[in-house]
């Protein structure tokens, strides 16, 4: 661990108002190409059980990740309510708990959605599963019912989280649901699983479409970069272009990514590629989107 980050105690940085040390700590930033040592908001994660959130916290604290955005996985874990609601009552300083939303297609979606956002207080719907093939999950997110839940969201100013493996289909259908209700945000989880090209495109025309980076470490495909690697190029030069639409996410899922020895990996290898980006942008992809775009300030 370098000297900066051991300067920094765990919980200097509680609330996101801390993040105003961000300035602080962006004045040890490196040159782009070592390691990044500013603040990280881990934009997308989950828990597993209701007490894997103990074994990333303490990860927290040994990598400065102030942050982790904790979202539901897409109706697939039942008891995601609750355990991230317990999450953030218990590390209320590190956890930012989204609304789960588990079924998008039922008829009353939206008007549930609705009022659990106003009960709630929720600065992030999701992560909501519109189009995953290893679940056989397909929906059409341009479907009225769908833009229906984007514009509940937007009305409470949450940003929507989806998971949509894209092809050329599928980002045909997204584009017409961005086209549907701009007012709403909408993150697109692990950038879609879509190559660079199609990614630049989408951003270019939409200007409510925001990209987290999440899963795309070097134990999933598509990667940003293999554990040791450099990050790829056709990423860095989109990233670099458009800096204010990416987050990065680390996005623990399975119990074993819990690990210590993995989430020290997971949180390195995230350190190490964002220490390739130049210093002001990797600021912006680390934590600044993250925190603007969820209110953490």
């Amino acid at each position: 661990m370098s000297a900066a980050r051991r300067a920094c105690p765990p919980g200097a940085l509680g609330g996101l108002r801390a993040l105003a040390l961000g300035a602080a700590l962006a004045l040890a930033a490196p040159a782009a190409g070592g390691e990044y040592r500013g603040p990280i908001v881990d934009a997308h994660s989950h828990v597993p059980n209701s007490t894997a959130i103990d074994a990333y916290v303490a990860a927290m604290q040994r990598h400065d990740v102030v942050r982790v955005v904790l979202l539901g996985v897409g109706g697939a874990q039942k008891d995601d309510p609750a355990w991230l609601a317990a999450a953030a009552r218990k590390y209320p300083d590190r956890v930012v708990a989204g609304l789960p939303l588990p079924d998008p297609a039922r008829p009353d979606a939206a008007a549930r959605l609705d009022a659990a956002l106003a009960r709630a207080k929720a600065r992030v719907v999701g992560e909501v599963h519109v189009r995953q093939a290893s679940r056989k999950i397909d929906r059409d997110p341009s479907d009225p019912a769908f833009v229906k839940i984007l514009t509940v969201a937007a009305s409470h100013g949450a940003p929507v989280v989806i998971h949509m493996d894209l092809d050329a289909r599928a980002a045909a259908a997204l584009e017409r649901a961005l086209r549907a209700e701009p007012t709403a945000i909408v993150v697109l989880a692990h950038a879609g699983g879509a190559a660079p090209a199609v990614i630049e495109g989408l951003l270019a025309r939409h200007a409510n479409l925001r990209v987290d980076l999440s899963g795309m470490h070097f134990a999933r495909a598509p990667a940003l970069a293999t554990e040791a690697g450099p990050l790829d190029a056709a990423w860095k030069g989109l990233i670099e272009t458009r800096p204010d639409r990416f987050l990065i996410g680390i996005d623990v899922w399975a119990a074993r990514l819990f690990e210590p020895k993995m989430l020290d990996r997971l949180m390195g290898w995230t350190r190490r590629i964002l220490g390739e980006l130049r210093p002001e942008i990797a600021e912006r992809v680390a934590w600044k989107n993250a925190a603007a775009l969820y209110r953490l300030e």
